[in-house]
């Protein structure tokens, strides 16, 4: 047996989600304001990983106006529900710095929440749907029953408030 030396992905490969699929095993990360969005790599060991793709890469998929550095695509959730591939995503925009409780310099983030499909994974992902605007690292639960439940943490930036709001759940 060999021995598998961390970093498993060289570079920045921030976020990552990873999926089994059979002997198959798949790494979605964060790129944050860079384009194309999302970086895909896949392995069987668990060891080699290559970069298989980068499914946010047409401008229809990912809007980068307002996605300065540090914004962009955050936490990217890859799942597979028996027929397709499945990727949620929150595409982070901040608009502006403001003085909060007498910090100047926080910033007032949107966080707008997407999900993509495609039958492979490697092959031409779908337009986004667009999910919620609440907080951000969501994730994907499929259930046995066939439903699906998006989970995301709830975020207020709001002056005075608590900025973790909750988690929240909804199918």
């Amino acid at each position: 047996m060999s021995t598998i030396q961390n970093p498993i992905l060289k570079g920045f490969n921030p976020d990552p989600s990873i999926l089994r699929l059979g002997d198959d095993y798949y790494i979605a990360t964060s790129t944050f304001e860079w384009f194309p969005g999302v970086q895909i790599h896949h392995s069987r060991d668990l060891k080699n990983w290559r970069l298989l793709t980068r499914p946010l890469n047409r401008a229809g998929q990912l809007d980068m106006r307002g996605d300065p550095d540090s914004c962009g695509i955050w936490a990217p959730c890859l799942s597979h529900d028996g027929a397709q591939f499945y990727l949620i995503y929150t595409d982070v925009k901040r608009y502006g710095r403001t003085s909060v409780g007498g910090a100047a310099g926080a910033s007032l983030r949107d966080f707008h929440n997407y999900m993509v499909t495609c039958t492979t994974i490697d092959g031409e992902w779908s337009e986004p749907v667009y999910l919620n605007s609440s907080g951000f690292d969501p994730s994907l639960f499929h259930d046995d029953d066939g439903r699906k439940w998006l989970v995301n943490m709830l975020w207020d930036y709001r002056p005075g408030q608590n900025r973790f709001a909750g988690i929240v759940a909804q199918e």
